[in-house]
C-alpha cells in the first residue's frame, strides 16, 4: 500500500467511523473503497511482542490476501532477525517470485507508530506494554488487537476503552473464547435462564508457584532488558524473570500481570461476565482465599451470584454455572455439558436472547476492520474483565475483601486499596 493511498484510506475510515459514532450507528465501509484483495488495499499490519503467544496470529494473517504483514517489532533481536526472516520466507513461497524483502524489524515501537503506511498493530508483549502501545497506535490512527488482560491496571483500562470510542478505533482484546461456539451456547443457555438464577460458577484457573527472588545473570546480547521492563520497577536481569512459558515466566510476578487471575481468570471470567450480561459491570466484593476461612478465591455480583476460583468439583471442565434448575459445563474444544442433558441441544428462536457470532476471533478483528463494526471483544468489554482480575489480586495482596462499585469504578471505604487502581511509572516510561 504506498503512502497516499494508505493515507487517504485510515483517514476515510477514521472519518467514517468517527461520524457513525456521532449519528449513533456503525458506518459501513463500502468494499469498492477498501476492496478484498486488491495490493494497493490491502490491511497494513505490525506485529509487537514476538512471543509463544504472537505465533498463532501470525500464521493466521500471513495466510490472509487480504492482509500483508509489513513490520514487526521485539526487544529481543535475535527473535526480530528470525521473525523477519521467516515472514519474508513465507511470502516469497507464497507469491512463488523468489526472493522478498517487505517486512521492517524494529527495536522500539514508537517506530511503528510513526509509519502512516501502517494501519494496525497485534499485541503480544508482557501485560505491562499493552495499554502504553494500545494507546498511542489508536491516537495515530491505527485499530489493535491485544492480548489478554487488556491492561496492568485499572486506570489503564478505563483510559483505553476511552480513548478506543474517541478515535473510532476498532480494538479486538484476545479472549478469543468468545469466539468458540461452545462458550457462546453456555452464556446464551445461561442467558435465557433454562437453569434459573445462577447462583454459583465455577472457574478453574490453575496456580502459579510464589514469586521468588532471582540472582542477576548477565544480559545476553541483543537483549533491551531496560525497554523490557518498561514502566515497571526495576529488577537485575534473569532469565527467569522475562521468559514467557506455561509454567509461569514473567507471569509469577505481580509486577507485570495479576497471576494467574491476569492469566486464566481473564479468559473464564470474561465468560462468566457475558453470560451474567455485565458486559459493562461487574461484581460489587472480592474477597481472598483465607480470609476468615474462605475455602476458595470468591467474587460476588449485586444479585448474590458467587464466583469461585479452582474449586474442585469441576466435572472435567474449565467453568461451572451452577443455577437453581441445573447447570452448564463448558471447555475448550468446543466441549459443552448440561444438566439437564436435553438443555445443550436447545434451538434458540428469534425471541430468544442471541450472542454476538464469531467463529474465529482474528477474523472477526479483520472483517471488523473493514466494515467499522464493533467486533465481538472490545476495549470495554475487556476493561471491564481485566478490572476483575485487578480486583482479585488486589484483594489476595492485601489479604482482605475489597468492596467494589462498578457505576462510579471506585473501590469504597479502603484508600489503600484505592491506591492499587493505579501504579507508578518508571521513567523514561511514565506516558499512557
Amino acid at each position: 500500500m504506498n503512502s497516499k493511498t494508505a493515507i487517504s484510506r485510515r483517514e476515510f475510515v477514521r472519518n467514517s467511523a468517527l461520524l457513525g459514532f456521532a449519528l449513533g450507528f456503525p458506518a459501513i465501509v463500502p468494499s469498492s473503497v477498501i476492496g478484498q484483495n486488491s495490493p494497493s488495499n490491502r490491511i497494513n499490519v505490525a506485529l509487537i511482542g514476538m512471543g509463544l503467544m504472537m505465533g498463532g496470529h501470525q500464521g493466521h494473517l500471513l495466510s490472509r490476501n487480504d492482509v500483508q504483514v509489513v513490520a514487526i517489532c521485539d526487544v529481543d533481536r535475535n527473535k526480530r532477525e528470525r521473525t523477519k526472516q521467516s515472514i519474508e520466507r513465507a511470502y516469497s513461497n507464497k507469491s512463488g517470485q523468489g526472493s522478498y524483502k517487505g517486512c521492517d524489524a524494529y527495536n522500539e515501537y514508537e517506530l511503528i507508530i510513526e509509519r502512516k503506511d501502517i494501519d494496525a498493530v497485534v499485541i503480544c508483549t508482557p501485560d505491562h506494554w499493552h495499554a502504553p502501545i494500545s494507546i498511542a497506535a489508536m491516537r495515530s490512527g491505527k485499530d489493535v488487537y491485544v492480548q489478554k488482560p487488556m491492561t496492568l491496571t485499572i486506570r489503564e483500562g478505563r483510559i483505553m476503552s476511552n480513548v478506543a470510542k474517541q478515535y473510532g478505533a476498532i480494538l479486538q482484546v484476545g479472549s478469543q473464547q468468545r469466539s468458540e461456539r461452545a462458550f457462546r451456547k453456555a452464556c446464551e443457555i445461561v442467558r435465557n435462564g433454562l437453569i434459573g438464577k445462577v447462583h454459583t460458577a465455577y472457574a478453574s484457573l490453575g496456580e502459579f508457584p510464589p514469586p521468588s527472588t532471582l540472582p542477576e545473570e548477565p544480559i545476553p546480547d541483543g537483549f533491551d532488558y531496560d525497554r523490557w521492563l518498561g514502566p515497571t520497577a526495576w529488577y537485575p536481569y534473569n532469565r527467569k524473570r522475562v521468559e514467557g512459558n506455561y509454567g509461569g515466566g514473567w507471569r509469577c510476578f505481580w509486577d507485570y500481570g495479576s497471576r494467574k487471575n491476569g492469566d486464566w481468570g481473564a479468559h473464564h471470567f470474561d465468560i462468566i461476565q457475558w453470560a451474567f450480561g455485565m458486559d459493562d459491570s461487574g461484581p460489587v466484593y472480592f474477597i481472598p482465599k483465607g480470609y476468615e476461612g474462605t475455602e476458595y478465591q470468591t467474587y460476588v455480583y449485586a444479585n448474590g451470584s458467587k464466583v469461585l476460583k479452582n474449586h474442585p468439583d469441576m466435572k472435567g471442565h474449565m467453568i461451572r454455572f451452577i443455577g437453581e434448575k441445573g447447570e452448564v459445563l463448558v471447555s475448550r474444544g468446543n466441549r459443552l455439558d448440561t444438566v439437564p442433558e436435553k438443555i445443550k441441544d436447545v434451538e434458540f428462536g428469534p425471541n430468544d436472547i442471541r450472542l454476538y457470532v464469531s467463529n474465529h476471533h482474528e477474523d472477526n478483528w479483520v472483517q471488523c476492520m473493514k466494515t467499522r463494526r464493533q467486533p465481538i471483544c472490545t476495549a470495554e468489554i475487556g476493561h471491564r474483565t481485566a478490572t476483575i482480575c485487578h480486583l482479585s489480586g488486589i484483594a489476595e495482596r492485601l489479604g482482605r475483601p475489597i468492596r467494589w462499585d462498578p457505576v462510579k469504578e471506585e473501590i469504597i471505604g479502603d484508600s489503600e486499596a484505592s491506591r492499587w487502581m493505579d501504579r507508578p511509572r518508571r521513567a523514561p516510561y511514565t506516558y499512557i
